[in-house]
């Protein structure tokens, strides 16, 4: 009974002492309480709305102007980079598996995803080398940075750190890996504190740092992933300076299209054609752009095609029509890699299916695409063998099968149709007449052919690319007209055509065109027709005033189409249509019309209507012309809106005598102009109330209106954009592709010509292969003056006119810089090296780049080295500056003869004639008296006479300071990596001691060059002697005071001592005791002596022992980790190369 007594609920107390116990002191305050968080001090205050207001203007940038469109966006480029071991590979998997439910087995080149509804990743691996962690650096958008937790931070991670700040910096996140061998939690929140506070010493405080704990089967944590994944999805990027001004792509796809022949004659050394897609980034790309590959050089684009695009958005459409087996698989665009067993190679595509192509293995499921491969394995004659044995008739009722042409062939099909055909191709059309009147008889029994087949029998029977029509040659039409246009065209049908052409319908389509139509219709089979061939000259007739009528002609397509001429265009608005139309047209209809001839263009403008010449007398009037000069952009705008309405709202003289004499057309004209005119004055007084209105609110409350400059900046180039989407609203992408060319987001397919042979034999698609746009200003060459500063890590000084590799711009290249500096604004006095912790100017002939683009020079691109490899840093100032770079030169010579103010110089110049260029020039001697060059002596040779301020000695050195024009070095050698193997290294031009270093010759020994020991003889002065009248004159101050030497020995000298007996005594005694004391201090010294050489043995010994004992600790440790460490070997299944790691 007690376990069923339900427990009472329990009811806190309402009141009593309980109550107000707990209640005490928790009254609620409601509201915002002002106290709580006002600040004690009005210092502090202060510091807090700084603080605040810091914090605002550190939120703000410069607004930059996004090229990207916003509805079909490029895909964002994440790189993934890092040391090698690192775990790259696993993390790509990782993430395309996380967005496309697949695992890619061989990942090789970019791998392009869909990860949201507007939002597209292309995921790619950067290789451990320098040329492709700068490629890289230049395109990525995202950067996941990969570190090695267990090991830290190595030296190509702080490289690519510095490659990202010189191409403008993309966003980076970190991503630390290898934490799983780090066993003791404290040891790793250690680590993970120090790595990510040595990271945002790097990057920035707060950058995103994420951690994966380990491997499971082959892939990091789903979670892990995951939270990655989702954090890349909703990335925002800010453009970059360099990359919204050029367009680029990053090429997923390449294909060779030179003919093997071709190759196989030249034995495989001839230049290339070849194409690479890839989606266009950056701005607009327009034809004929020239283009840069890193690491190839400067390409020109044959062609630019748009394609379709591999990886589209989902939208609602597309999801609809998938299967239910694919819902959880979504896209994946890797032509390089294997998806899906179909893997892009640079020449072929292969198709790799599992197992064997053998087909009685039955009991594996096969797909469709295997099924075709198996299925071709067994064909053992061609599609044209087959077709010929077969009997194919083209119609039903045909008498006669179809045969194929010996004479026709692959090249007939490739060969573009002209107008003028050859006389194959007539008796061909013969033939086809022929055949095509012997299909009149009756009906057949016999089966039709399918719709597929027909079509394939079709291009199989005429050789050519397009399907060729029956002509029929009228022989009552003028010559004209048969040279105009040739014979009538006529649709393939088993209609009974008839063989005469006797009857003729003609069409009038207007004043200038008249049409020619051989009548299809006999009187005297009228009653024998089907009813859809009754009437059929009206229907024909309808439909072509129709088509006409509602034809629209495209300007923009027929002015910028280059293959078109203004003649062209002209005839094309004759006929009306274009000249593309007019062929579909031609193809899809039954009839060809018979046009009349072209008119010439010169001879009659058909744009504009026929006037009369008495019409154009009455401009010849001044005041005609003023009347509707306001209309025009250079007239003036003091005219009234509407002219032609007087102000009693009535119309002038000249519209009642346009009335009188050319009826009411004028009327309507001139009523239609008085319209105008309102229309205008309506929109003028709009736009003047508007002006009112925003002046009105600007001087009652100016401070409401005013906005900041960033708020301005985004508004202006919002209002830019719109103004540009409203300006391509209407027009087509052909159009508009040939106005401002292809928009970034693209697909396209560029075919690249004459290009190195190299290229296709040794492309890899590890590495990355990116097509830079280049500007009309970059094509060219020029010296170009950078600024410029050795990086601080970089152990070796720059010295002038040595090699250096820069990457500026898409290019990499080797030069011979030339460093300056500025001399207080005066002259750039060249520098031998580059300064401490200091920037200073370079100079060195190059490609042209903009102000201000970054770059970052390098002494080799060995992997090989250990050391920090990117040797400066800087941006480019000026391209072709005026402003000279002078060396400092020094002239020293000797005077031979000195007179008063004069003297002979000489050896300082080696002939007359130098001496007379450097006349008037200023001299110094080391005492510091300076004088001027003069003339030339006639002996000796190069001696010359020169004055001074005042007289110099014949010890003195005369010194001429001058300085030496400087011309940088024209040497451009571009680094030619994609044209090497993978395992080779690109050399450029090496220093003299590096040849002489690697062939093992000495440096040339010159006796002039060799140091010799200076000899010196020391110099006698004369003593300084004042006459003696000159000294009673001077002050005692300055007389010269000089003692003369004692002469006479002093009182101190002469004197005798002599010592008294117990001096004598007291001075014996402490003789005594010194020599016992020196005798004590020898025998204590020799004592110490001894006993430290014992004790320096004694050491000795124990530093042996100790030193013996610390050997063989040393290589049982050493034997202990070899052990531990090659058991780790095998169990991680291999390891990399030793890394080199750094200092934090």
């Amino acid at each position: 009974m007690s376990d069923e007594r339900p427990h009472k609920p329990h009811h806190s107390s309402q009141s009593g002492k309980k109550a107000e116990k707990k209640g005490k002191g928790k009254e609620k305050h409601h509201g915002f309480n002002e106290k709580a968080f006002a600040p004690r001090s009005g210092r502090k205050a202060e510091r807090q709305g700084r603080r605040a207001a810091e914090k605002d203007q550190t939120r703000l940038h410069v607004p930059l102007v996004d090229r990207t469109p916003d509805d079909i966006p490029p895909p964002v480029i994440v790189a993934i980079v890092g040391p090698p071991g690192v775990g790259k590979t696993t993390l790509v998997k990782s993430l395309v598996r996380r967005f496309t439910k697949q695992t890619l087995n061989d990942i090789r080149g970019p791998v392009t995803v869909v990860s949201g509804k507007r939002r597209r990743l292309t995921f790619i691996e950067c290789n451990n080398d320098l040329n492709s962690m700068i490629d890289i650096g230049k395109i990525a958008d995202l950067v996941l940075l990969m570190i090695d937790g267990s090991f830290g931070f190595e030296m190509e991670t702080f490289e690519f750190l510095n490659i990202l700040q010189a191409h403008g910096f993309p966003k980076v996140i970190g991503v630390l890996t290898h934490l799983d061998l780090i066993k003791k939690s404290a040891t790793l929140r250690a680590t993970k504190k120090a790595l990510k506070k040595r990271f945002w010493a790097e990057i920035y405080q707060g950058a995103k740092l994420f951690y994966l704990s380990g491997v499971l089967n082959g892939r990091y944590p789903d979670t892990e992933i995951l939270n990655l994944s989702r954090f890349i999805s909703v990335m925002k990027f800010r453009p970059l300076i360099f990359r919204n001004a050029h367009p680029y792509l990053l090429a997923d796809r390449f294909e060779d299209l030179t003919p093997r022949e071709q190759i196989r004659q030249s034995k495989g050394k001839c230049d290339r054609t070849v194409t690479v897609y890839g989606y266009l980034r950056g701005t607009n790309m327009r034809e004929g752009t020239k283009v840069h590959i890193p690491g190839i050089g400067d390409l020109d684009v044959n062609s630019i095609t748009l394609l379709g695009d591999p990886c589209p958005f989902p939208t609602t459409e597309s999801e609809k029509r998938r299967k239910l087996s694919e819902k959880k698989k979504l896209l994946v665009h890797a032509p390089m890699s294997d998806v899906g067993g179909v893997m892009y190679d640079k020449d072929a595509v292969w198709v790799n299916v599992p197992g064997s192509f053998t087909r009685g293995n039955m009991d594996v499921p096969q797909g469709e695409g295997e099924q075709m491969v198996m299925d071709l394995q067994d064909v053992d004659e061609t599609l044209e063998v087959a077709v010929a044995r077969s009997q194919i008739r083209l119609l039903g009722s045909s008498s006669k099968s179809l045969s194929i042409d010996p004479s026709s062939s692959r090249s007939t099909l490739l060969r573009p149709d002209n107008d003028d055909e050859s006389e194959e191709d007539e008796e061909q059309e013969a033939e086809d007449d022929e055949a095509t009147e012997s299909y009149q008889g009756g009906d057949s029994d016999d089966g039709e052919l399918s719709v597929d087949q027909h079509e394939e029998a079709e291009l199989l029977f005429t050789g050519r690319s397009v399907h060729r029509t029956g002509r029929r040659s009228t022989g009552k039409l003028s010559a004209p007209h048969e040279r105009d246009s040739g014979a009538i065209e006529y649709a393939e049908s088993d209609s009974d055509l008839g063989d005469g052409g006797d009857g003729h319908v003609r069409f009038d389509f207007g004043d200038d065109v008249h049409e020619d139509i051989a009548s299809d219709t006999d009187e005297e089979e009228e009653e024998e027709l089907p009813k859809w061939k009754s009437n059929l000259l009206d229907q024909a007739n309808t439909s072509f005033k129709l088509a006409r009528r509602s034809r629209r002609k495209d300007w923009t397509k027929l002015i910028y189409s280059s293959a078109l001429s203004p003649s062209e265009v002209l005839q094309d608005k004759l006929s009306g249509g274009h000249p593309g139309e007019r062929d579909a047209d031609e193809e899809d209809g039954f009839f060809t019309i018979k046009r009349s001839a072209g008119v010439d263009a010169d001879t009659v403008d058909s744009i504009k209507d026929a006037s009369l010449p008495d019409q154009l007398k009455k401009w010849e009037n001044e005041e005609m012309l003023d009347s509707i000069r306001h209309l025009f952009i250079t007239g003036g705008n003091d005219t009234p809106v509407a002219e032609d309405v007087d102000d009693e709202g009535v119309l002038g003289d000249e519209v009642e005598d346009d009335y009188r004499s050319d009826g009411s057309d004028a009327l309507g004209t001139h009523v239609a102009k008085a319209d105008d005119g309102d229309s205008r004055a309506a929109a003028l007084a709009a736009k003047k109330e508007a002006l009112k209105r925003k002046f009105d609110e600007q001087y009652d409350d100016p401070d409401s209106v005013k906005q900041d400059f960033y708020t301005e900046a985004k508004e202006a180039i919002s209002a830019q954009q719109a103004l540009n989407r409203a300006e391509f609203a209407d027009v087509d992408s052909a159009t508009r592709a040939l106005v401002e060319g292809f928009r970034p987001g693209s697909y396209v397919r560029l075919e690249l010509y004459a290009v190195p042979c190299e290229m296709s034999e040794h492309f890899d698609p590890a590495r990355p292969l990116v097509v830079g746009g280049l500007l009309a200003a970059e094509e060219q060459f020029g010296f170009v003056q950078v600024r410029i500063k050795r990086h601080r890590w970089h152990t070796r000084t720059l010295k002038t006119n040595d090699p250096l590799i820069l990457s500026l711009g898409w290019r990499r290249f080797q030069t011979v810089p030339l460093y300056s500096l500025d001399d207080h604004s005066i002259r750039m006095r060249m520098l031998k090296y580059t300064p401490e912790h200091m920037h200073c100017f370079a100079t060195f002939y190059g490609p042209v780049s903009t102000t201000n683009t970054g770059f970052c020079a390098f002494n080799s691109l060995e992997d090989g080295t250990t050391a920090f490899r990117i040797a400066a840093t800087g941006v480019v100032l000026d391209v072709d500056r005026s402003v000279k770079i002078v060396k400092k030169l020094k002239l020293t010579g000797a005077p031979y003869k000195i007179f008063k103010n004069t003297a002979f110089v000489k050896d300082m110049f080696s002939s007359a004639l130098e001496v007379a260029k450097f006349e008037g020039a200023n001299l110094r001697t080391v005492s510091g008296i300076r004088g001027q060059v003069k003339k030339a002596l006639p002996k000796p040779d190069g001696a010359f006479r020169a004055t001074f301020e005042d007289k110099i000695l014949m010890s003195d050195l005369v010194i001429l300071r001058a300085w030496y024009s400087m011309q940088p070095r024209k040497f451009y050698n571009p680094v030619t990596s994609l044209l090497l193997s993978s395992s080779s290294n690109w050399a450029g031009m090496r220093l003299t001691g590096q040849v002489r270093r690697e062939q093992g010759l000495s440096a040339p020994h010159q006796a002039d060059s060799a140091y010799k020991s200076i000899e010196r003889p020391g110099r006698r002065f004369n003593p300084l002697k004042v006459p003696r009248k000159l000294q009673a004159a001077l002050p005692y101050a300055s007389k010269p005071k000089l003692m003369k030497p004692q002469k006479k020995a002093t009182y101190l000298q002469k004197r005798a001592v002599v010592l008294e007996p117990e001096e004598k005594k007291a001075l014996a005694v402490m003789q005594q005791m010194r020599a016992l004391r020196k005798d004590a201090v020898a025998r204590r010294r020799g004592k110490k002596q001894e006993r430290a050489e014992v004790r320096k043995k004694q050491l000795e010994k124990d530093e042996e022992r100790k030193g013996e004992k610390k050997r063989e600790e040393r290589k049982e440790h050493m034997r202990v980790a070899g052990i531990k460490s090659k058991r780790e070997a095998e169990r991680e299944e291999g390891g990399g190369r030793k890394r080199r790691k750094t200092s934090s």
